[in-house]
């Protein structure tokens, strides 16, 4: 069994079905008719792998990294984020921009490695600015990088279908530390970035 397998059989499926049931009940629906019917279970399934994060640690993914001496920047960026504001139970999404300088060991992981902590830090309740932070504190304490900086851009569906209804607005977070906090590092980061 996997640890995916593992994590998704803590979730109980039944409760959820259980909620979404008065949850419709609650908000004047039939959950008995024909559309809704089957949507407790739907909805059931889908959480298994939208919170699929909740009772995995991302920062084990990095436990498989590389003494390459490497010393120049490594940037991943445009990595989809979906995922849910605890605030609302809303969705947010949109891309997460990963960049590290390695430390004198020159440890790296592998590219897709970091794209999955950012997955994983995602599929659970969150704030961005607090996902920001987890995925910095999780590359920082496994790779030692000489500095590191990662950036979330999303939109809020509880933004813009819902209270202040503005459905252009893009929030972005931030956080660098070490070497990358400071210019001119700091800039080449970031036009690198943008740049298309």
């Amino acid at each position: 069994m996997t640890t995916s397998d593992q994590n998704t059989s803590r979730l109980d499926t039944d409760r959820i079905q259980r909620a979404v049931v008065e949850l419709l009940e609650a908000i004047g629906e039939n959950p008995n008719r024909d559309g809704l019917k089957d949507t407790p279970a739907r909805v059931a399934r889908a959480y298994q792998e939208i919170f699929s994060g909740v009772s995995e640690n991302p920062a084990e993914l990095l436990t498989t990294n590389f003494d390459l001496g490497h010393e120049e920047l490594v940037l991943v960026k445009n990595i989809e984020v979906y995922s849910i504001c605890e605030h609302h139970l809303l969705p947010f999404f949109g891309v997460a921009h990963i960049a590290y300088l390695p430390g004198f060991a020159g440890k790296i992981t592998g590219l897709s490695k970091l794209a999955r902590v950012v997955d994983l830090y995602a599929k659970r309740p969150q704030v961005q600015e607090r996902l920001t932070n987890q995925v910095a504190d999780a590359i920082e304490a496994k790779l030692e990088p000489a500095g590191i900086i990662v950036i979330i851009e999303a939109q809020h569906l509880c933004m813009s279908m819902r209270g202040i209804k503005k459905t252009s607005a893009t929030t972005i977070t931030s956080t660098s530390r070490g070497s990358l906090k400071e210019d001119p590092a700091r800039s080449e980061v970031m036009n690198l970035i943008r740049s298309s």
